[in-house]
């Protein structure tokens, strides 16, 4: 059981704790940014770095796949040496990586910028870990909810301000912007975060690490890259199989290891492991209609159900989901407060799935698919910020960092697993348009239902959490 002055009190801060938390906030927000960055200048990089547009892909790609390696790892070398000090580094590596970025004009260097830029989402697990311990008793179930609701924020609101910098200036600009804002937080971290000296004694599991690494970057690519590739492709198929091999051999070493990358005893704990299970699942649901909605509001309204917008104004019908994640995030705290978090992760995933079913007869005006985009993006919210309140009341505090880490990746795993399913369902049912298949009506349909089931399955393995889990030790 763990200590009450330790868990209780919060830590004392030089700056007022709202301030350190509008930091964690604003880095987490700049993190899950870089996600989205690229998306409005995706179909011109194969012109702007001359090379072939599967090659391009991968500036999607490198950055998806070096979060979702980097963001466990962080959260354990946050456990082992302080979480301040991970977080200044992670905002170092987004300044390197951004400005790589806008200094490049060949493929091979803008990959490298874009895989640094996702390897600075790092920032966010250690930072939902660090508020827990920052934040006045009575306000940290809603700073917990708000620093969370950022990893849903930052993509809603990139977006738009992505395709507005680069239609009113260049694409190099939006790697210029996100130098400076990287440069901000850096600064921020520095001089408002506390260092709160909670290191715990260990080593880092080098082989740990490199296992983890290999195996999810495998898997992962095999995953993402299946509907280009082709899903009987050998590549496809032996990226998976290794990936899966390797993640088996990893999973072997982690549990006789004495001091493991992560712990996969406490992981399968039922409050963490039925917690993290669920944030794949509205990892999937989330990611689906960010893929969907998008392509659904630029087809083109001669296609019969197109809607004809520019993707900056595509943008702009979508940036009011990312303030609703942020206006939900203290109705999420109360929530919890009020019924646990185990009943408003699950409440979080219906109402995710509820925002599919409305979009499922709402789709004949832009402003319709933004009212069901709202409903899904209220159910992010409110789920978003119950998932790191089930992990850090169920591990040790000295596992706080990597346990957040963890369900963070689970996240990313289902936002991966939803962009290769919503891929492969939008290129099964096409129709011809001016010599061009493209997705009809139906497809779009089709992933509007897959979306809700995912999350409609999320809200039932939330509720498998037990009711009271235990402590941290």
């Amino acid at each position: 059981m763990h200590s009450p002055s330790v868990a209780d009190a919060p830590v004392e801060t030089r700056f007022p704790p709202i301030a350190v938390i509008l930091v964690l906030c604003f880095g987490s927000l700049a993190g899950a940014l870089m996600q989205s960055l690229v998306i409005p200048i995706q179909s011109e990089l194969p012109q702007l770095l001359n090379t072939a547009p599967g090659n391009a892909s991968w500036a999607v790609t490198a950055t998806l796949l070096a979060a979702a390696v980097t963001m466990p790892v962080t959260g354990r070398l946050a456990d082992l040496y302080g979480k301040k000090k991970v977080m200044v580094a992670s905002a170092g590596i987004l300044v390197v990586g951004s400005i790589i970025a806008a200094m490049s004009s060949s493929l091979a260097p803008f990959l490298v910028g874009r895989a640094l830029q996702g390897m600075a989402m790092g920032y966010i697990p250690v930072a939902i870990s660090m508020v827990r311990e920052i934040a006045p008793v009575e306000k940290r179930a809603t700073a917990v909810a708000a620093v969370s609701a950022t990893l849903g924020v930052g993509g809603a609101l990139g977006l738009p301000l992505a395709a507005w910098i680069a239609q009113d200036y260049s694409w190099h600009a939006l790697f210029w912007f996100s130098s400076v804002l990287a440069a901000v937080i850096l600064f921020a971290t520095l001089i408002v975060v506390p260092n709160i000296h909670d290191e715990h004694p260990g080593r880092i599991d080098v082989v740990g690490v490199i296992g983890l690494a290999v195996g999810l970057v495998s898997a992962l690519i095999g995953v993402s890259k299946g509907s280009e590739w082709g899903w009987s492709d050998g590549r496809t198929i032996g990226a998976i199989v290794l990936g899966v091999v390797v993640l088996l051999l990893w999973s072997w070493f982690e549990l006789r290891h004495h001091d493991p990358l992560v712990d996969l005893r406490t992981s399968a704990h039922p409050p963490v492991l039925f917690t993290n299970l669920a944030a794949v699942l509205i990892g999937f649901g989330m990611m689906a209609q960010s893929i969907v909605l998008p392509q659904l509001l630029q087809m083109p309204e001669e296609t019969g159900f197109g809607l004809g917008q520019t993707i900056l104004q595509a943008g702009l019908w979508m940036a009011p989901g990312g303030l609703m994640m942020m206006f939900f995030a203290p109705v999420s705290s109360r929530l919890i407060t009020s019924i646990g978090a185990r009943r408003t992760l699950s409440i979080g995933a219906t109402v995710l799935a509820v925002g599919y079913l409305v979009t499922l007869f709402l789709m004949d005006a832009p402003w319709q698919l933004m009212l069901g985009s709202l409903v899904a993006c209220a159910g992010v919210g409110i789920g978003y910020a119950a998932m790191p309140t089930l992990i850090l009341d169920n591990v040790p505090e000295s596992e706080s960092g990597s346990g957040v880490g963890l369900n963070a990746l689970m996240r990313s795993v289902g936002t991966t697993i939803a962009g290769a399913v919503m891929a492969a369902v939008l290129t099964s049912k096409t129709v011809d348009f001016a010599g061009v298949a493209i997705p009809d009506k139906g497809a779009f349909q089709l992933c509007f239902i897959i979306g809700a089931g995912a999350a409609f399955a999320g809200a039932l393995v939330a509720l498998l959490v037990p009711r009271q889990g235990r402590s941290r030790a």
